[in-house]
């Protein structure tokens, strides 16, 4: 997910790319005037903006105060370009509390939705981690809880369930980032009372687009995609291709926003979250919430030219 180019490499591979040219939860005339596209909670109609933050790797910087102030600038940039969601989980070493960190220490960080993770095995562990989540970030309650790659997933569930009820959390959500469990994932999707699901997709990695995206379309569950940049693989196989003129027809001005424009333009996408290191990295990825998103028949030439190279 992050972009792991040198600087100097990453210079040159933009240099070859084209020239680039108060409601926490918008309302769509609201987003149409701040010119950021969002895309609504199929079960709420509560619109989020289409790129948020990922937090793996990237945010597990320890206690290291330069590094953290650096996530902080980050996390700065992305609420100053129009960002909402930012995920997370306890897997992420260190994230959550570089997270915590972060929101403590920048002044623009209205607009958060907290989206993290259970994982462990057991009720018990699962409502303590849970719990220290909470503790780390710093916030009164989470907006998305996500039982994380379907880990002890009946049992989170009906404790999902009962927090969800209780008012302790917003929405429930299921992920996933193996293609070998979409089979298992697709029948949680099909069956259980969940809000939102998380897999991976990209214009490389379609998979999704055969059964996992149009169930969410039919069940009414909010999509969010892991791996748009293919954990930085995508930037490696792109390196030193110039991005195509077409793209001019879809406002992408660099390849960060060629491939994130490709996911959310899905229909049955609602966030993609890119993650990052990098203040300049993040910008570009935000840049992706501004001007068109390709149609049907852009989106298929996109997915030609990707399979070409």
């Amino acid at each position: 997910m992050n972009r792991s180019l040198p600087p100097l490499t990453r210079r040159a591979f933009l240099a070859s790319a084209m020239a680039a040219g108060l409601s926490p939860w918008p309302t769509p005339a609201a987003a149409a005037r701040a010119g950021i596209s969002t895309r609504a909670v199929p079960s709420t109609g509560e619109q989020l903006p289409v790129i948020g933050m990922g937090s793996w790797l990237t945010f597990d910087v320890g206690a290291d105060s330069w590094l953290r102030d650096g996530r902080a600038k980050i996390l700065q940039a992305f609420f100053a370009n129009g960002g909402a969601v930012i995920d997370s989980s306890p897997m992420y070493g260190s994230s959550e509390a570089v997270i915590g960190y972060c929101l403590q220490n920048i002044a623009n960080a209205g607009t958060l939705f907290s989206a993290t993770k259970v994982w462990t095995p057991g009720r018990a562990l699962g409502v303590r981690q849970m719990q220290h989540s909470r503790d780390l970030w710093g916030v009164e309650h989470f907006d998305l809880m996500q039982i994380h790659n379907l880990v002890d997933w009946e049992t989170h569930l009906e404790t999902l369930l009962d927090w969800k009820a209780a008012g302790r959390i917003r929405y429930i959500g299921i992920t996933t980032s193996h293609g070998r469990r979409h089979d298992e994932l697709e029948r949680i999707m099909a069956e259980q009372p969940i809000d939102f699901v998380q897999f991976t997709y990209n214009v490389i990695d379609r998979e999704a687009e055969r059964r996992l995206l149009p169930l969410a379309a039919e069940r009414g569950l909010a999509v969010i995609i892991n791996r748009p940049f293919r954990g930085g693989g995508l930037f490696d196989r792109f390196q030193g291709q110039l991005l195509p003129d077409w793209a001019r027809q879809f406002d992408a001005a660099n390849w960060a926003q060629f491939f994130l424009k490709f996911i959310v333009s899905h229909p049955a996408v609602t966030c993609a979250i890119p993650a990052t290191s990098r203040v300049d990295h993040m910008q570009e990825n935000m840049g992706a919430l501004h001007g068109r998103l390709p149609d049907p028949q852009m989106r298929a030439r996109m997915a030609e030219y990707a399979a070409g190279l």
